[in-house]
């Protein structure tokens, strides 16, 4: 099963709850993945303590031009909708960070003057924190476009029994790309007015895509009852709500797994665990209890 975890907003919990679900499922007996796909902030690294076995360079092919060969002819301009490559009288420039490695300059240069190199924009790493495995990407400083690696940090994980994907917050292009072919998507949010708002653009964005989902509210009880009211009007199955414990807060602000020092968060972890095992079998997947 691959299941998402996203959110309208950041500061729900939702690396909280991705990194301690895969804990928990993985002392329960489970074959489980953690996927950061967070790949502009990282974090999951610092709750689950991955031991790091595997890093490479992660890159992207952007044009390089030969001046000696160029006729100025402005066709690599004319195809690229993102003006990654602008053609300018005698000169040529190029904006690296902006182009999506279409190759379509490179097809229309009639001279060859156009070839296309690696440019390096982040890394991806792999390792293993206890019985879970652990993959995240790093986007370089400055990069525009995460999409490409979190696409990559996707594909290079095993086919454990599940696969916990750590989205990015909001609903942007990288949410998009994190959530999309998932199973099944887990949408936290806080019962406040500014979490019940961005939960309304998360619903948006899953409905649009056709993915089955589901809220968890976390840290009910510091807010009031709307969020709720709108999932009983909208037919959103909410499968958990977790209170507001002062220990959890404790817990992450030292960069521990709450579940491995609150009990009843734990406990309430693996009564999500089981509710999504059923949920695998109703939709067919591949079943996550072990």
């Amino acid at each position: 099963m691959r299941l998402a975890v996203a959110s309208g907003k950041g500061g729900t919990g939702k690396t909280t709850l991705a990194t301690n679900l895969a804990w928990v499922a993985a002392h329960s007996g489970h074959s489980v993945t953690y996927v950061d796909c967070d790949v502009e902030e990282p974090n999951g690294h610092l709750f689950l303590k991955p031991r790091i076995t595997f890093r490479r360079m992660f890159g992207r092919l952007h044009p390089q031009v030969d001046a000696e060969k160029c006729t100025h002819c402005g066709l690599c301009g004319d195809i690229c909708q993102y003006s990654a490559i602008v053609c300018l009288g005698s000169k040529v420039l190029l904006y690296p960070e902006l182009c999506h490695a279409c190759g379509g300059c490179t097809r229309v240069c009639e001279s060859g003057a156009i070839a296309e190199v690696l440019r390096e924009t982040g890394q991806l790493e792999a390792g293993w924190a206890g019985p879970v495995r652990f993959v995240h990407g790093l986007l370089n400083v400055g990069e525009p476009m995460s999409a490409p690696l979190i696409r990559q940090v996707k594909r290079e994980t095993l086919e454990p029994e599940l696969r916990i994907i750590d989205c990015p917050p909001g609903t942007s292009c990288p949410v998009v790309e994190s959530v999309r072919n998932a199973d099944f998507v887990l949408l936290v949010t806080e019962p406040t007015p500014f979490g019940l708002n961005d939960l309304k653009l998360a619903v948006e964005m899953v409905r649009a895509m056709s993915l089955p989902f589901a809220i968890v509210i976390n840290r009910a009880g510091i807010g009031d009852q709307e969020t709720q009211e709108y999932c009983r009007r909208e037919a959103i199955e909410i499968l958990a709500e977790i209170r507001d414990d002062r220990r959890v807060a404790e817990a992450y602000s030292t960069g521990t797994l709450a579940g491995e020092v609150v009990p009843e968060f734990r406990l309430r972890l693996q009564t999500l665990l089981a509710r999504l095992d059923g949920m695998a079998i109703a939709m067919g997947v591949a079943e996550v209890a072990p």
